[in-house]
């Protein structure tokens, strides 16, 4: 019988100048199972060193950082590592950002209104990957079965959803946001194909994700 490799994890370089900006990109991406942050950059000249060095999957970059066109800029990653893809963050609406004109933007370029699943979806696109959990199954397995994909955060918060936390409690008790911790909510019951909170807790309970006292 052979065995399936696990695949590798889709590698990210961050490109910003805010410290603030990175930090927290970083940390969203790396909740998810199949991407990893493995350099950051504050500007466009850090950033072809970081690609030279590491060769990352993809660049995730301040659209001003190179004060170039996309296609420009892109062909600059390219001379430091041809395979590297680049996804460009713009703070203003893509139709005035600080590029040139129609051809600033590639389809891989995320504006203002960009949430974070959005932007993961673009990485994974880029890379021609799509989500671990979107995968179909093996034949016959059901989808409670698919806890595995589940990520460290979303388990977290399954665990104390399922205790009777409300979203704003577990929110107080990881140190993240209200909106953070629903959305994670939201993941982690579409994964599972469960539609509300009892069978949330009893999928908890099964899994022994949630102890049952004495």
């Amino acid at each position: 019988m052979q065995m399936e490799m696990p695949r590798r994890k889709v590698r990210c370089v961050l490109v910003h100048d805010y410290v603030l900006w990175r930090q927290g990109l970083r940390r969203l991406l790396e909740d998810e199972p199949d991407l990893e942050v493995v350099s950051e950059a504050v500007d466009a000249a850090e950033c072809l060193r970081k690609v030279f060095e590491f060769r990352p999957d993809v660049v995730i970059v301040d659209a001003g950082a190179f004060g170039l066109s996309a296609p420009e800029a892109e062909q600059l990653v390219a001379r430091q590592s041809p395979y590297t893809k680049v996804v460009f963050l713009s703070e203003q609406e893509l139709s005035g950002s600080g590029f040139d004109g129609s051809q600033a933007f590639t389809e891989y370029s995320a504006a203002r209104q960009t949430s974070v699943e959005q932007l993961v979806k673009m990485v994974r696109s880029v890379c021609g990957r799509v989500h671990p959990a979107e995968e179909l199954p093996p034949a016959g397995e059901p989808a409670s079965e698919l806890g595995h994909t589940l990520t460290s955060r979303e388990r977290e918060v399954l665990k104390l959803l399922a205790e009777g936390k409300t979203v704003r409690r577990a929110a107080t008790d990881l140190g993240l946001s209200s909106k953070t911790v629903d959305a994670h909510k939201f993941n982690l019951m579409r994964k599972l194909g469960i539609h509300n909170k009892a069978e949330l807790v009893m999928w908890a309970i099964q899994k022994r994700v949630l102890k049952i006292p004495a």
